[in-house]
């Protein structure tokens, strides 16, 4: 019996590295074709959106309108996301009058986020702008912002009349020997009670020296009860108690002096 010659059935050598040559070119493109694909969604993501104008958000936003911060901002609408600068933005906001702080934050790739804290009211005041009366409101600092009447409609926001405030100016404050008042309504206001409810008005008078005292007006009554610079609870609760007694004594009142520890009243 003779050999049986299996030369006939070896793979070639040739073909096998052809195929795989192949497979790595198919493996090659594959690979820059993903790459693109992920290059390309990278580009339309994130590079483009950063290219252009950055959206905004805000929040804290209450007696301002987003519109109005929009148009203090309006500098800076035509940067995009890279050259929106927060620290700008700041600057540029916080030179509003009726915000307090701001804070400015940039998210990748478009956004820019605003958190602003407005001014909260603590009395009210008036002054002349081209003849006519104009509301001022005044923060716990005594700086002064403008201001619509209606926060003094349901009485936490006290008007003090009196005040030597001829005109209104970015970042104004009252004169320093008023903001005692301005603290001691604060105090007042933080308590559970709506004192400022009975009040109509707090009047400044000023008196030699530089110094003042106060005439209260009260919401319910058309007496006026002149006291001196210490505003506080007790003072208010003690021109209650004095005013109903008065009133049903002699019902003709025009003014009760509470200074000097004493108590005094003149009829009309």
């Amino acid at each position: 019996m003779s050999d049986i010659s299996m030369t006939g059935f070896d793979i070639p050598k040739k073909k096998t590295a052809s195929s795989d040559r192949k497979t790595k070119i198919i493996f090659i493109v594959f690979l820059v074709l993903c790459t693109a694909f992920l290059l390309e969604i990278v580009i339309y993501k994130f590079v483009l959106p950063s290219m252009g104008k950055p959206r905004i958000t805000y929040s804290g936003e209450n007696r301002i309108s987003v519109e109005e911060l929009s148009e203090l901002l309006a500098p800076m609408k035509n940067l995009n996301w890279f050259s929106f600068s927060p620290e700008e933005a700041v600057s540029i906001l916080s030179s509003a009058p009726a915000i307090d702080s701001v804070t400015v934050s940039k998210h990748f790739p478009d956004k820019v986020t605003v958190s602003i804290v407005e001014r909260e009211p603590v009395a009210m005041t008036f002054i002349l702008v081209d003849g006519r009366s104009v509301p001022v409101q005044i923060d716990k600092n005594g700086v002064l912002f403008a201001g619509a009447e209606q926060e003094q409609q349901d009485g936490s926001v006290p008007i003090v009349s009196g005040l030597p405030v001829e005109h209104l100016s970015a970042g104004m404050r009252i004169p320093a020997k008023y903001r005692v008042l301005i603290d001691q309504i604060a105090h007042i206001q933080s308590l559970p009670q709506k004192y400022f409810a009975a009040v109509s008005e707090i009047c400044v008078v000023p008196k030699e020296y530089g110094n003042y005292e106060l005439m209260l007006i009260p919401a319910k009554s058309r007496t006026r009860v002149l006291t001196d610079r210490a505003l506080n609870e007790d003072a208010l609760q003690y021109m209650m108690v004095v005013l109903d007694v008065v009133n049903s004594i002699e019902p003709n009142v025009s003014e009760i002096d509470l200074r000097y520890g004493s108590v005094s009243y003149r009829t009309r």
